[in-house]
């Protein structure tokens, strides 16, 4: 928060992203998702709950690199209630100048939604969390109406092989992807609207760009599954940040060893870089 006179100024959520992404000169985002067959083994026998230390070793190591952490529900259910743990003293570790998406694809009718909202953005204190928006406008508005320093991703085109199944195809303007980017947007809310926009299908960012021109991406599928860096740089700003460019597995999993933090940092580096030359190319 800023104190400006005698008003008390709240930071937006794209303030906050902007902010970050210039201190680092970064657009790159790192997932926080710990998969137990992943994790070094000699790491796994140095620690009886092995979650957070390797989340504090993977932060340490990209903190200076990275506009935002992006720590993935699923992942840390698979731990139990120790998972869920290592995932709330994760969001504490955060440095307070980093925004942390919680990828929870939460999507409720809006009595269940609003307490989706008041716990992870107030008791854990996230700045964003991604929407599956199949049920409407209560999936959202609960949660940004009286929220600015929040935002939401909502799913609109996500990177996996069988999103076209049901989500259309963009190049068409048709479809579910679609419907989501037309009509989301004139819901009115105090937080930010973003999308989830996959790198996996290139074709398509221009056409979500020119569909939601003042939405931030938030941009899975660098990395592990191959996507698109230069049309994610082309296409992923809008008129006030960069977008949020997703890698997770690549970074993570650079090293199956002890030396995994300083390989993280090395991998996250060379997508920080090659974000960067795409910048300048484009």
């Amino acid at each position: 928060m800023l104190l400006v006179g005698s008003w008390l100024k709240i930071m937006t959520y794209l303030e906050k992203l902007k902010t970050i992404q210039d201190k680092n000169n970064s657009w790159l985002c790192v997932g926080l998702d710990p998969v137990p067959e992943k994790l070094p083994l000699e790491h796994i026998t140095r620690h009886d709950e092995p979650v957070l230390p390797f989340n504090k070793a993977i932060i340490d190591a990209t903190a200076d690199l990275v506009c935002a952490y992006k720590p993935n529900l699923g992942f840390y259910f698979q731990w139990g209630a120790a998972g869920i743990i290592a995932l709330e003293r994760t969001i504490a570790y955060i440095p307070n100048d980093i925004p942390i998406i919680l990828d929870c694809k939460t999507g409720d009718i809006g009595h269940t939604q609003a307490t989706w909202a008041r716990g992870l953005f107030e008791q854990w204190g996230v700045d964003a969390i991604t929407v599956n928006p199949y049920v409407g406008q209560d999936s959202v508005t609960p949660m940004l109406e009286t929220r600015p320093d929040k935002a939401v991703y909502v799913l609109a085109r996500t990177s996996n092989p069988s999103a076209p199944q049901l989500q259309g195809d963009l190049r068409s303007e048709e479809g579910l992807a679609a419907e989501v980017l037309q009509k989301s947007q004139a819901w009115e809310v105090a937080g930010h609207i973003g999308y989830v926009v996959g790198a996996t299908y290139p074709e398509e960012m221009a056409i979500a760009r020119a569909m939601a021109p003042n939405a931030n991406f938030l941009i899975p599928g660098i990395g592990a599954q191959g996507g698109d860096l230069n049309s994610a740089v082309r296409y992923g700003a809008d008129a006030v940040a960069g977008p949020v460019i997703n890698a997770s597995r690549s970074v993570l999993y650079a090293s199956y060893g002890l030396d995994f933090a300083d390989a993280a940092r090395a991998e996250a580096t060379r997508l920080r870089d090659a974000i960067n030359a795409a910048k300048v190319a484009n």
